[in-house]
């Protein structure tokens, strides 16, 4: 029986989403571990990937449970009680075809950063970027990446992918009280994409890095960025199947 899972979790505590052969300090392995204590021996699949210190609020996973688990209301609250840094938001049963990777149509990531020094209780989930910036050159830079492009020089290289051609069907900023907000939306991301993105486009903002470059990198004919931004700022928000 498949369950389709929404799930957040605090990136700080953990190593990353996937498993790793050299720690175990991961998402899928705390979820994994906390479901073969209720004799659910079975992998996890997430709708994608996030590195250490990346949260999510609605990440997407799959797994396969035995017929005998069919109060779902049960099992996200015994989950909840084991797992720390993770929070099952919903459980749901779904169609054995659904795939929370390959099936996944769009996926939005936000970026929050502030222009002050945030407090040590915010540290983990803000990144900081000091002076003054142009919003309107912010969201100009990032208007640039709309579209269908090709990515080369905006991901992390050793990444094993069949290509780098993604689309980005919408990128805008705006602010919530004293917190800045970009928000990414496209059919999928590469490794460490997103982070590559913002970096540039705040650059631009603040003046150490033109348009003219950022579309140089942009076509693959010179790369200006190689610091992706800080990875505490960065949220999976939402996957759209």
């Amino acid at each position: 029986m498949r369950i389709k899972a929404v799930i957040a979790y605090d990136g700080s505590a953990f190593f990353g989403f996937q498993r790793q052969k050299s720690t175990p300090l991961t998402v899928t392995q705390a979820i994994e571990d906390a479901l073969k204590t209720l004799h659910i021996d079975t992998d996890i699949v997430g709708s994608g990937r996030t590195d250490r210190n990346v949260h999510a609020t609605a990440q997407v996973i799959h797994f396969d449970v035995p017929d005998f688990w069919q109060d779902l209301h049960r099992l996200k609250q015994i989950l909840n009680r084991k797992l720390k840094g993770i929070a099952i938001r919903y459980l749901s049963h779904t169609d054995e075809k659904f795939h929370a990777r390959f099936g996944a149509k769009k996926r939005y990531y936000r970026y929050l950063f502030v222009s002050r020094p945030p407090s040590v209780f915010q540290e983990r989930y803000l990144s900081y970027y000091p002076g003054q910036f142009s919003p309107s050159l912010l969201q100009e830079a990032l208007c640039s990446f709309e579209g269908e492009h090709d990515f080369l020089l905006f991901h992390k290289t050793g990444s094993d992918v069949h290509s780098t051609i993604r689309y980005i069907y919408r990128a805008r900023y705006y602010t919530y009280q004293n917190i800045h907000i970009i928000g990414f939306e496209a059919n999928g991301f590469l490794r460490s994409q997103v982070r590559l993105m913002v970096e540039a486009s705040i650059q631009c903002a603040l003046g150490n890095m033109t348009n003219e470059m950022l579309e140089e990198q942009l076509k693959g004919e010179r790369r200006h960025i190689t610091r992706p931004a800080p990875p505490e700022g960065l949220y999976l928000s939402r996957i759209i199947y």
